[in-house]
Parts: C-alpha cells; structure tokens; sequence
C-alpha cells in the first residue's frame, strides 16, 4: 500500500499485543534510573497500608517506556516505500487510572490519520489505549495519541 492508500483506510484497526507482566522489580529499576522513587510505587508495605489503591502502583511514566515494547504486537498495514519510521512523539496522553505492580497491561491501538509533509515525509498519528488486567475500574489505563515520522524510500 501507498501511503495515500493507507491514509484513505484510516481509521485502520491495528489490534493488540500480548499482555506484559509489570512487575516490582522493573518498578525500582524505573525509578533508580529516572529518580520517581515515591513510596506510592517503591515501598510495597507503605502502600499496601496507606495508599488509597491498597497496593503499590505503576509510574505513568514507566508505561510510557513499556509503550515501545507491547507495539511490536501491533499488526501494521504493509506500506512504503518507507526507509524508516521512527517516534516523533505525543500530541496527548491521559493516565486515567492507576495500574497496580503485579498488573498485566496490554496495549491497542488504531491508525486515525497519515498526514504528508511538504518534504515527503508522513506524519502517522495513531490512538493507543492500555488496559489493565485486573483492572481498579472499567476502561482503560492510558490513552494518548502517538506519532510517528515515516520517511520515504
């Protein structure tokens, strides 16, 4: 497909990944690596007695980085030519509720628009929603809108 084909198919369902494992262990390794190292998500005990989700949770920014790996589950249309696609980044994200440590999160998403630049390059928007399993509430954990820069072949 051409990335105008791909672009006339928007919206294009992109289905979704396998459920990742967010453990405790890749908790404190976020936080010794970004310096989040709030009792809410590192002091296990702490939380589970004074947090108000009875367990500790999940940096967001943690599941942002988590982002790259669960989109390789992701079945995007065959198109190009492309020499390289590469994250351009976020026009948005909501954390609209939190992710217990021991949680499975799984990522789905969907191709809203390709928008062509005047350099020949495509700007690919896409809607991504992670859900938590098991989940505090109904609906997603996440949601943001993530671009990507395709550059030509």
């Amino acid at each position: 497909m051409t990335l105008d084909e791909v672009a006339a198919a928007c919206p294009y369902d992109l289905g979704q990944s396998s459920p990742l494992l967010i453990t405790q262990q890749m908790v404190d390794a976020h936080a010794e690596t970004t310096g989040d190292a709030q009792w809410i998500h590192n002091d296990p005990e702490r939380a589970i007695r004074e947090s108000p989700f009875g367990a500790p949770i999940v940096q967001g920014f943690l599941l942002l980085a988590v982002l790259t790996q669960l989109s390789s589950g992701l079945q995007f249309p065959p198109f190009g030519p492309v020499t390289m696609l590469v994250n351009y980044g976020f026009d948005r994200v909501r954390f609209l509720q939190a992710v217990p440590v021991g949680s499975s999160v799984r990522l789905s998403g969907s191709l809203a628009e390709v928008r062509e630049r005047t350099d020949a390059s495509a700007v690919l928007s896409i809607d991504v929603q992670l859900t938590c399993e098991p989940s505090l509430q109904a609906g997603p954990a996440m949601v943001a809108r993530w671009l990507f820069l395709a550059q030509p072949g």
